[in-house]
């Protein structure tokens, strides 16, 4: 069948060949105007001088905050219409000589995080189907969905480039009309080897990271046991990390097992589906012991008030603090920093730091027991995801218009907070998460809660319309260049 399938897909492109492009080429020049902030410049730059057009093209992303409550209406025409009064202020060299499109060899990328708004505009000899800017636009929505906007930017950007000066023998209506049989034959034949690649590239740096885990695990398995069997019993904390540690052994040895299953794998085998599973539970089974030996550690240090208590101590500490130090982002996000429920949590962060600076001092002269220290930092904990349940209430009254839509923003807000973390994707847990899981409610995950119910709300309310628009409004005057926004 593969055979088959590469001489006909052979026979098809060789009847293309004299309408093939020219060599890909990066682009002439990337202009960068993020008014707005939002953007990873180290991230970014590099990542979109990698991108391949057919021709030559400028590439400019401009990002702005708009009116996050602009009606859906006209929001879009907004977008255009912003876009082109920033063009002619500061880039007029981004308009054509006649001042009636945009210039030739451009392509802008606009973002408006705020309004939530994402537009593409193309010079004459670059500009491409309304289908095709739409698809553009769609290759960034769910990231930025997710306020990566960074990554969505480089995504709308590569799926610019395969769009732009498509030739016409690789549209799909055209491919459609000359045989929709040989298309869906070839389609297969490549995806199934794109896939496979990406299988093996995936499966190779999962295997990669689970062998770094499983190696350290292994090093500090004697030290891992010694820890253990020091750890008071007698403590609540003790206690429960003691019971991740009764079955420690045998994960190990499960990882182990798997570790060999998966090293045996050849890059054929690495390929397939089937290894993805084995791959994946051995690097999050190596990343999950990794974490957990660290936790045994650190309990038999503190609770024993050993050498580096200090350190075992900050490691508890920590995170709750830099979730502290989140809250004034996420009112600026959402609007609500002069409400009764951001006061209150701002409140809750002085008081917090106090708490915990004078546990870490009761440990020092003695005066406050571990145990008792731990106490603080699940009760400030759990007070911390009290006071974000009181503060979504007021999120959700200021974004939802109607019951339908407050339940959407409740469930957003649900499936965020309790949404399981994944050890090889960089989670490592303390004492407090293995004595008691979910014992606060991060800022990082309310705040995703936050955008996703919104988004959720924005597409219903969106749905009934057409999306977006290719008008510049009243200031654009007689200006026609190609181009269209949408809401994401």
């Amino acid at each position: 069948m593969r055979r088959v399938l590469l001489i006909i897909l052979t026979a098809f492109l060789a009847l293309a060949v004299p309408a093939s492009p020219a060599s890909a080429v990066e682009p002439v020049d990337i202009v960068v105007e993020d008014t707005a902030g939002v953007l990873d410049q180290n991230t970014l730059l590099p990542a979109l001088e990698e991108i391949q057009f057919r021709d030559p093209t400028t590439v400019a992303i401009y990002t702005y905050r708009g009116d996050p409550n602009a009606e859906y209406e006209d929001g879009d025409t907004v977008m255009n219409e912003e876009t082109l009064r920033f063009a002619r202020e500061e880039h007029p060299e981004w308009i054509s000589a006649d001042g009636q499109k945009w210039a030739d060899g451009l392509f802008i990328f606009t973002l408006d995080p705020e309004g939530r708004w994402i537009g593409t505009y193309f010079g004459e000899d670059r500009k491409v189907e309304s289908s095709d800017a739409a698809q553009i636009q769609d290759a960034a929505k769910e990231l930025f969905a997710d306020a990566q906007w960074t990554d969505g930017t480089i995504a709308g950007v590569k799926e610019a480039a395969k769009l732009i000066n498509r030739p016409w023998y690789q549209d799909p209506f055209v491919w459609f009309l000359g045989g929709a049989a040989l298309l869906l034959a070839g389609g297969v034949w490549v995806a199934v080897v794109l896939v496979r690649r990406s299988r093996l590239k995936t499966n190779r740096e999962l295997i990669a990271a689970g062998e770094k885990s499983y190696a350290s695990v292994s090093m500090d398995l004697d030290a891992t046991e010694l820890n253990a069997h020091t750890i008071p019993e007698t403590s609540r904390y003790g206690a429960k990390v003691l019971e991740e540690h009764r079955t420690f052994r045998t994960r190990y040895n499960m990882a182990t097992e798997l570790g060999n299953t998966v090293r045996s794998f050849t890059d054929k085998d690495l390929k397939r589906s089937s290894a993805r599973k084995p791959v994946e539970e051995f690097a999050e089974l190596a990343a999950a012991l990794d974490g957990i030996d660290d936790v045994i550690a650190d309990t038999n240090t503190l609770l024993n008030m050993g050498p580096g208590w200090q350190a075992a101590w900050d490691r508890q500490a920590v995170p709750l603090l830099e979730e502290l130090d989140k809250l004034e982002d996420l009112f600026e996000k959402d609007k609500t920093g002069g409400s009764a429920t951001a006061a209150a949590l701002l409140a809750f962060r002085t008081e917090c730091v106090r708490r915990l600076k004078s546990a870490a001092a009761g440990l020092a002269d003695g005066t406050v027991t571990p145990e008792a220290a731990l106490d603080v930092i699940r009760d400030s904990g759990r007070e911390l995801a009290e006071l974000l349940k009181n503060h979504s209430e007021t999120v959700i009254e200021k974004a939802a218009k109607d019951s339908s839509e407050k339940k959407l923003m409740r469930e957003a807000l649900e499936n965020e907070r309790t949404r399981t973390r994944r050890y090889r994707n960089g989670y490592r847990p303390g004492i407090l998460d293995t004595a008691y899981p979910n014992y606060f409610w991060s800022v990082a995950s309310f705040n995703a809660g936050v955008q996703t119910g919104t988004s959720k709300i924005e597409s219903a309310r969106s749905s009934a319309s057409s999306g977006s628009s290719t008008g510049y409004g009243a200031s654009g005057g007689s200006f026609s260049g190609s181009g269209s926004s949408s809401r994401f």
